[in-house]
């Protein structure tokens, strides 16, 4: 039976070794991989098995059966990076076992919170003062902010929803561009405000909401902006929306996954102003920040909005009047994530972390330059890490995309944009140098001349 030691040992082996081989392999697993994961699918053993064979089958059936999104090639959905220093501190965290609901359960996580919320209240230009939690991602830093809204607005109309449910409470309005993302749709349903009851607003061809379309504002509103769309990162007009929300008491909320994140860029915080001025605040450390999964952070201006829609109480939990970290998030429970979001703003500081984000946006310019230039229709202007483009009719674009994706070079995803089919280029993951990007371009124009060239070939068989 291993020991710990070793046991702990083998596991970095095999993890270093698994990181150094993903330059040398395809981004995606292959069907052999795939078909391997069979051999997971056994009935639970009666009896304890030696912990070293179950590491090793770990290892030898999941390692070639993964995303090698943590590698420098993969470019599908917006899906950061692992920083080692983020991987390293996940394993000291996870070696210390710690709850991170409470102070009391663990001081040391309490306090990396502490410290993290201040400078990425710094870093993201956000309002002094702001109050903000560690969830699981954007869908739930969505859902908590709205959640935050929902009480705020309720109590100024004389209902309180915590305690009377949401029977009878007066209505609220919730206000959103065309092209908001499906998690601020699930937030709103999972709040019981209704996703068929949500006010959508035209948008321009970017994706960005239309100020002069924008319906009559309240103080039982509440709207949500988006920074960064999903598709091609533009960022709704917050200096035009913005002002007239607060003048008519509604409440802005920003779905910020990783757009929120050119705050902390000099070359690029400019898309983020107005933004500030908002209420609330969504977004993903393990997007932009590089930090691993699942990692997200929600923001509220005012630290007791967020603190009463969140806040629990029992005679069993030991509070202080310091902030106590489950009064600010759904959940109780949940793992020391405050750990990794310090590591990654303390290793990198403020310069590393503009300079990864810069470099990210320098990375899709190239994409997008070089497309381009081969003739194909770049279908969004790049101002931030989405690239989205066509490679001709629908058919032939999704062609391309599925021969980029088996070559196995790079991976990119799918997506449809203003009724056209387009392959889509996020560049999030830290590791991605200058070599990855010409190298996955040489692979995205090789997959396009093989798909036109089989359609030509094609063609001349039909016109006998």
């Amino acid at each position: 039976m291993a020991t710990k030691h070793e046991l702990l040992s083998d596991a970095a082996q095999r993890a270093l070794r698994y990181l150094d081989d993903l330059d040398s392999r395809a981004v995606y697993p292959d069907d052999h991989a795939i078909r391997q994961l069979a051999e997971l699918r056994k009935p639970l053993p009666d009896d304890p098995q030696p912990p070293a064979e179950t590491l090793e089958l770990l290892d030898r059936v999941g390692s070639p059966a993964t995303v090698a999104s943590t590698g420098g090639r993969y470019f599908g959905f917006v899906i950061g990076s692992s920083l080692p220093v983020t991987v390293a501190a996940n394993w000291l965290a996870a070696a210390w076992g710690q709850n991170a609901g409470m102070r009391a359960s663990s001081p040391i996580s309490a306090t990396l919170e502490d410290v993290a919320l201040t400078w990425l209240v710094d870093l993201l230009g956000l309002p002094k003062g702001t109050g903000g939690g560690f969830v699981t991602g954007a869908t739930m830093a969505n859902f908590t902010a709205l959640a935050a809204a929902r009480r705020t607005l309720l109590l100024r109309a004389g209902w309180d929803g915590e305690e009377q449910g949401l029977f009878d409470a007066p209505p609220l309005r919730v206000v959103v561009g065309e092209e908001a993302h499906v998690s601020v749709l699930k937030a709103v349903a999972m709040l019981g405000l209704g996703r068929g009851r949500v006010l959508r607003v035209p948008v321009d061809g970017q994706g960005r909401i239309q100020p002069d379309a924008m319906p009559p504002l309240d103080d039982r509103t509440i709207v949500c902006l988006q920074a960064g769309n999903v598709n091609t990162g533009a960022f709704d007009p917050a200096t035009d929306i913005c002002p007239a929300a607060k003048q008519a008491g509604a409440w802005v909320h920003v779905d910020g996954a990783f757009g929120l994140w050119a705050a902390a860029s000099p070359r690029h915080a400019h898309l983020m102003h107005g933004y500030a001025d908002a209420d609330s605040w969504a977004t993903d450390a393990h997007k932009w920040l590089n930090v691993p999964y699942d990692s997200g952070l929600v923001f509220c201006r005012n630290a007791e909005h967020l603190r009463g829609a969140m806040a629990m109480s029992a005679a069993y939990l030991v509070t202080d009047q310091q902030r106590e970290p489950s009064h600010f998030t759904p959940e109780l429970s949940r793992r020391s994530r405050g750990v990794e979001v310090w590591a990654a703003l303390r290793t990198l500081g403020r310069r590393g972390i503009a300079d990864m984000i810069d470099r990210h946006i320098r990375h899709a310019q190239r994409f997008a330059e070089g497309l381009r230039h081969a003739g194909f229709d770049v279908l969004n202007d790049v101002a931030l890490n989405q690239v989205l483009v066509s490679f001709g009719d629908d058919r032939t674009t999704r062609q391309v995309i599925a021969e980029v994706q088996r070559e196995g070079t790079c991976w990119c995803g799918g997506t449809q944009w203003r009724g056209r089919a387009a392959m889509r280029i996020s560049v999030s993951s830290w590791s991605t140098t200058e070599a990855d990007v010409e190298r996955s371009l040489d692979a995205m124009l090789r997959a396009a001349r093989n798909v036109c060239d089989q359609s030509s070939s094609q063609a001349d068989a039909y016109s006998f």
